[in-house]
């Protein structure tokens, strides 16, 4: 379990295939704090450490992750946005990200208001029912607010801290982020579903 607020931005060192998958080595000022075996949220994907040393850890993502997130795209010298796992005793900053991606979205505009950013993704069409105006999303791990909302499209308003201390600052039109919608508001939709003998809810990685 998360929280979306990002700890620490990382640098992609290696990306390198193994059978069905992809392992990456990330370097990070965190890994001195990681052990085998410890969750990671790389771009707000959940990663397992395979390895750990004092400059990187490895992770490998597997065949499913690679199809329903972005990380596939990523190469080494890529950012990505880092976050630990909570601890029962950490303050929850930000909303209840799990770390499971619901799909990928692009970026279709980034225009600065004063020292503030405002940042438009298209979004999968079946996201749309999980999506409420005011209310929270994670793109690429990091905890939003939903600004704008339209049938396939978002705005998030980016305060200069977030621009300045993720990897959000690199971004350019087009680029795939990994968006992980609200879990409350996919219960209540699943709930909804089961009450009026709807269909079963789509998988993720």
């Amino acid at each position: 379990m998360f929280t979306g607020i990002v700890e620490a931005v990382g640098e992609v060192a290696a990306a390198r295939p193994i059978p069905g998958g992809t392992r990456f080595r990330i370097a990070t000022r965190l890994a001195p704090e990681l052990g085998i075996g410890d969750s990671v949220a790389v771009n707000g994907v959940c990663l397992t450490a395979a390895l750990c040393d004092a400059e990187a850890f490895e992770a490998d993502a597997s065949p499913q992750t690679l199809r329903v997130t972005a990380l596939g795209s990523l190469s080494a010298g890529a950012a990505v946005n880092l976050e630990r796992p909570l601890t029962p005793s950490s303050r929850l900053g930000g909303h209840f990200v799990l770390g499971h991606v619901d799909g990928v979205g692009r970026i279709h505009e980034v225009r600065a208001e004063a020292d503030f950013r405002r940042l438009s993704v298209r979004y999968p069409a079946a996201l749309a029912q999980w999506m409420v105006p005011k209310g929270s999303v994670a793109l690429d791990g990091i905890s939003l607010t939903i600004a704008s909302l339209g049938d396939e499209r978002l705005e998030v308003q980016i305060v200069p801290y977030t621009w300045s201390e993720t990897r959000l600052h690199a971004a350019s039109v087009g680029d795939p982020v990994n968006i992980e919608c609200d879990i409350i508001g996919k219960h209540v939709v699943r709930a909804l579903q089961a009450g009026h003998g709807g269909g079963e809810g789509r998988g993720d990685q």
